[in-house]
This record gives C-alpha cells, sequence and structure tokens, in this order.
C-alpha cells in the first residue's frame, strides 16, 4: 500500500519518509573547505593584515614598490610621513579605509597579473588624493604662494624629492632595494637561517 492509499484509507495525512542525503553534500563541503584554505594562506603570503596599518613596509609587500619604498625612505619624507600620509585621504576613517581597501584591490590585481607598467604613476583618482595632502601638511609654507589647481600642475611636477623621479622598475640599482621579509613561516623555510 502507497503513501497516499493509507492517508485517503485512515483520513490522518501521512507522514513522508526522510530523504537520503544527497552524495554531492560531502563535495561541496569539501570544496567550500579548499576554497577557504586557499584563501587563508593567500592572505598570509600577501600578509593581509598589515595592510590594515600605517606601516610603510605594507608597501613592500609587492616587489615592485621596494623602489619607491627606498627612494621614499631616502628622501626628504623619509622621517617625517609614512606612505599614508600622502597617499590616503584623510577626511574620515571611513573614506581612508574605502580608498585603501579599493586602491589596494586595483593594485592586488595589477601585480598579480602582472600588468604594472614601467614607470610607475598615480591613478586619476589618487592625484587629487595626494594634492590634497601636499596642501594640508604643508599649508603654512604656502600662504603666501598662488597654487596651480591639481589639473594645472601638481605639486610633484616641481617636487621630485620626495620619491625622486619617474624610473622605470628595472632603473634602480639593486644597492638601494630593501631587503623583502620571507613570505613563508619559518617552519617552512627548509635550509635557511632562523
Amino acid at each position: 500500500m502507497s503513501v497516499r492509499e493509507a492517508e485517503a484509507k485512515s483520513g490522518v495525512p501521512a507522514v513522508a519518509p526522510a530523504r537520503r542525503p544527497r552524495r554531492w553534500g560531502a563535495a561541496v563541503w569539501a570544496a567550500l573547505g579548499a576554497a577557504a584554505g586557499a584563501a587563508i594562506v593567500v592572505a598570509r603570503i600577501a600578509n593581509a593584515t598589515s595592510y590594515l596599518s600605517d606601516a610603510p613596509a605594507a608597501c613592500i609587500n609587492c616587489h615592485v614598490m621596494t623602489d619607491a619604498y627606498a627612494s621614499w625612505q631616502r628622501g626628504s619624507h623619509g622621517h617625517v610621513a609614512v606612505c599614508n600620509d600622502c597617499h590616503v585621504p584623510h577626511a574620515n576613517p571611513v573614506a581612508q579605509y574605502a580608498f585603501k581597501a579599493r586602491d589596494g584591490g586595483r593594485h592586488s590585481y595589477i601585480f598579480t597579473f602582472r600588468l604594472e607598467p614601467q614607470v610607475l604613476r598615480l591613478s586619476r583618482r589618487a592625484v587629487p588624493v595626494v594634492q590634497t595632502n601636499c596642501v594640508r601638511c604643508h599649508a603654512e609654507r604656502l600662504e603666501m604662494v598662488r597654487l596651480a589647481t591639481a589639473a594645472e600642475r601638481p605639486c610633484w611636477d616641481c617636487h621630485t624629492n620626495v620619491h625622486g623621479r619617474a624610473q622605470s622598475l628595472s632603473a634602480s640599482p639593486e644597492s638601494l632595494r630593501p631587503r623583502l621579509p620571507p613570505a613563508a613561516p619559518a617552519w617552512m623555510r627548509k635550509g635557511e637561517p632562523r
């Protein structure tokens, strides 16, 4: 007798039999676990938590930024400002972290897929941010100077001493580049001194 026949005969709704678990459920959970594990490994290798700080060393997580880091470190701003003082808006913390997230995502995409140009330049969105920060920090010195607008001429057209003259990624001498910290944890680096 079927479930429908028993239900019709007794007048009481029958309970449907329990479904068997789907066989592909374990495969889905395994795939999700593998994706989460891969995301954790990538975040560790990329030193992702360092981007939440203002530490200039976070900027050299990408190998192409080592020349910019070295020129900043040895330039006029190396002892008075960090990367975020110039390259991130300071209107409020939400704007600051939103800009860092968007710009960081752009950088990650460009550097991961090796799309970086030979000469690193500010993006269109970054130009007004850096110009505003130049004026913000140097306002006392600029009181008697007529400032050109960022569209007219940005500060760094004349003041090239922050990062130096724009050069190709392969133009800096190797001796100026800082040594990058290892990406792998110590227990994974066999044969290296600890």
